[in-house]
């Protein structure tokens, strides 16, 4: 394995795990990130970098961005985003992953992309249901605003630095297996 296919794969599991905090944010910057030749996407997944796919990932990831900050949207938004999360997920992989044979790109994007994405968007719904449980949604901004930076942080750090933002993705894994098993051992 090259050091591009691995850092390829490092840039697919960062963006997929972004995606688990905002769907868009990290397919926009993966456009901008292709339209401004930062990094070269498998020949399937080129239209990425065009300008109408920037466009409209860029609407797409503001009307996101500011759908989180209404009340009872939100968590509605968190319903439809774990299986959008999943998919996105599995398609940021697919088309950043250079160099390895399709079976393999696919296994991978389903299970390292789909997979962080999934976990992480459903630890983020239950992080809002909670705030709206707690809060009565008061506190669902503050949420709001760690998600799409968290996004942001990451995306970033997966395009440019994306050896820093595989670390940053086991710490993001690991600090949600820590909150699972502290609710679990309380239920029991």
């Amino acid at each position: 394995m090259t050091t591009e296919t691995i850092l390829s794969i490092f840039l697919g599991i960062g963006l997929a795990a972004s995606v688990g905090f905002r769907v868009f944010v990290p397919l926009f910057a993966l456009s901008l990130a292709t339209y401004f030749n930062v990094w070269e996407l498998n020949e399937s997944w080129q239209w990425i970098g065009s300008l109408a796919a920037v466009l409209t990932l860029g609407v797409a990831t503001l009307v996101e961005i500011f759908a989180y900050y209404i009340p009872y949207i939100d968590n509605l938004l968190d319903t439809i985003a774990v299986p959008l999360a999943a998919i996105a997920g599995t398609a940021v992989m697919v088309s950043t992953v250079a160099d390895l044979s399709p079976v393999i790109t696919w296994a991978m994007a389903i299970i390292a992309g789909g997979g962080t994405a999934a976990a992480i968007k459903g630890a983020s719904g239950v992080t809002r249901l909670t705030s709206t449980a707690t809060t009565g949604g008061l506190g669902n901004s503050v949420v709001s605003t760690v998600e799409t930076g968290t996004s942001l942080m990451m995306s970033a750090l997966s395009i440019f630095v994306p050896i820093i933002a595989i670390i940053g993705v086991v710490v993001i894994l690991m600090f949600i297996f820590w909150i699972y098993r502290k609710i679990r051992s309380r239920k029991t």
